[in-house]
């Protein structure tokens, strides 16, 4: 995945059946066109936001909570994406 970096890429993933590459969201048309150019076909090809920090969550309670926030989040037809930083212990 050397072209990859070379397009521009600031790290690639190694994933059981693929590459996870990732890039500045500045950079992302120009990576994807250069590693289309060459003939990489891709399974998905999208902007994420990845948080720089998590927050960890163990008690239980609080889990419930913001599972049930993210639920209510989720279906509410005016929210069309949810993100979180959190992890579960």
């Amino acid at each position: 995945m050397d072209d990859a970096l070379e397009a521009g890429a600031d790290d690639i993933i190694t994933e059981e059946d693929g590459f996870e590459v990732v890039t500045t969201p500045e950079d992302f048309n120009m990576v994807k066109d250069a590693l289309l150019e060459k003939g990489y076909e891709f399974v998905s090809a999208d902007v994420k936001l990845v948080p720089q920090t998590t927050t960890v969550l163990s008690e239980e309670g609080q889990v419930k909570s913001i599972e049930k926030l993210i639920d209510l989040l989720e279906d509410d037809d005016d929210v069309q994406n949810v993100f979180h930083n959190w992890e579960q212990a």
